[in-house]
C-alpha cells in the first residue's frame, strides 16, 4: 500500500509538472507536426524580442519566425491589415512592404523576397521568417549561442541601408521577358515549379552553351527551337502575376539548382531528346529537369 501511494504522488507530481516542462514548445496545430520554440532576438546588443516575457520570436523547424507587426514597429514601421487580400502592408521611412499571409514571398518596395517555409499565422498574429524582414530593413543576420540561452538567439546587426527599389535592382527587359517565358511554359504550376522554369532560363546565360542573355536564350534556335512559346507565339501573352513574382524571385538570385539547363512535360511531350540524353536532376509539378 505504501508503495502504491507512493507511485501515486510520484504520478501526480509529473501531471502538475508537464504544463512548466512543455510551456515553450507548442505544436502550431493538431494537424502539424512542427514544433514552436520561443526565442529571443536581440539588435545591436538589445534585446528587442524577449522570449522569457512571451513576446519572442519563434523557431519552427529550424526557421525563425517574428510577428510582423511588433518587429517593424520597432523600426517605425506602420502595419495595416487588409482582410478582403489577407495581406499586411508596412509603411517605414523608404520602405513599401506587402506581405501576403500563407504565402512564399513578401514584396519590398516592389521586389520579391522569397520565403521557402511560408508566411504563417498563429493565433491571429502574423509571423515572417526573420530573414526576409532583416534583408529588407537591411539587418545582418546570425545565430547565436549562449550559456544563458540554452537554445541560442538571433542576433541583428544594423548598418546595411533598407532595401533598393525594384527599379534599381531589375533589369526591365530582362524581367519583361523572363516573367513571359516562365508564365508561358508554366502556367498553372506552384510557384515553386515556375521559379524552378526562371532558373533554367538564366542557367543558360551563364553557359558557354548558350547565349548570354534572356532574350536571346528564349529564342535561341542554334539547335532547333528551344522553348515551344517561342514558335508558337504565346510568349508574348500578358503573362500571369504569380509569373512575375517567380521571375524576381529568381532575380534576386534564389535557385533550386544551379545545373538544371533542360525541362519538359514527359506526359505530353513528343520529343524525348532531353530525357533521353541529359541527366536527370529533379521534378517539379508537371516538368522533370536536366542538366
Amino acid at each position: 500500500m505504501k508503495k502504491r501511494n507512493q507511485t501515486k504522488k510520484l504520478l501526480c507530481l509529473l501531471i502538475a509538472l508537464l504544463p512548466i516542462m512543455f510551456a515553450a514548445i507548442v505544436p502550431i496545430s493538431a494537424e502539424s507536426k512542427s514544433i514552436i520554440t520561443p526565442v529571443s532576438v536581440v539588435l545591436d546588443g538589445t534585446f528587442i524580442l524577449d522570449s522569457s516575457t512571451g513576446e519572442g520570436a519563434l523557431l519552427i523547424d529550424a526557421v525563425t519566425y517574428v510577428p510582423l507587426r511588433r518587429f517593424c514597429s520597432i523600426f517605425g514601421g506602420e502595419v495595416s491589415w487588409d482582410n478582403s487580400s489577407r495581406t499586411a502592408h508596412v509603411r517605414s521611412v523608404g520602405l513599401d512592404i506587402s506581405v501576403p499571409s500563407e504565402k512564399q514571398y513578401i514584396l519590398v518596395n516592389d521586389r520579391a523576397f522569397f520565403c521557402p517555409s511560408g508566411i504563417i499565422i498563429i493565433d491571429g498574429t502574423l509571423y515572417v521568417p526573420v530573414r526576409v524582414l532583416a534583408k529588407a530593413f537591411g539587418l545582418e543576420v546570425e545565430w547565436r549561442t549562449s550559456n544563458d540561452v540554452s537554445i541560442g538567439y538571433v542576433n541583428l546587426t544594423s548598418g546595411l541601408g533598407r532595401a533598393e527599389s525594384a527599379s534599381d535592382v531589375y533589369d526591365e527587359e530582362v524581367l519583361y521577358w523572363l516573367s513571359r517565358i516562365i508564365s508561358a511554359e508554366s502556367r498553372g504550376e506552384s510557384l515553386m515549379g515556375q521559379i524552378a522554369v526562371g532558373n533554367v532560363v538564366l542557367n543558360r546565360t551563364r553557359s558557354d552553351n548558350f547565349p548570354d542573355t534572356v532574350y536571346d536564350v528564349i529564342f535561341d534556335t542554334k539547335f532547333g527551337v528551344q522553348f515551344t512559346p517561342a514558335a508558337s507565339g504565346t510568349i508574348y501573352e500578358e503573362p500571369t502575376q504569380s509569373s512575375i513574382i517567380a521571375a524576381k524571385i529568381c532575380l534576386e538570385g534564389y535557385t533550386l539548382s544551379d545545373d538544371i539547363l533542360y525541362f519538359l512535360n514527359e506526359a505530353i511531350s513528343t520529343n524525348l531528346w532531353v530525357s533521353n540524353n541529359r541527366k536527370y536532376i529533379m521534378t517539379v509539378g508537371n516538368h522533370t529537369f536536366y542538366s
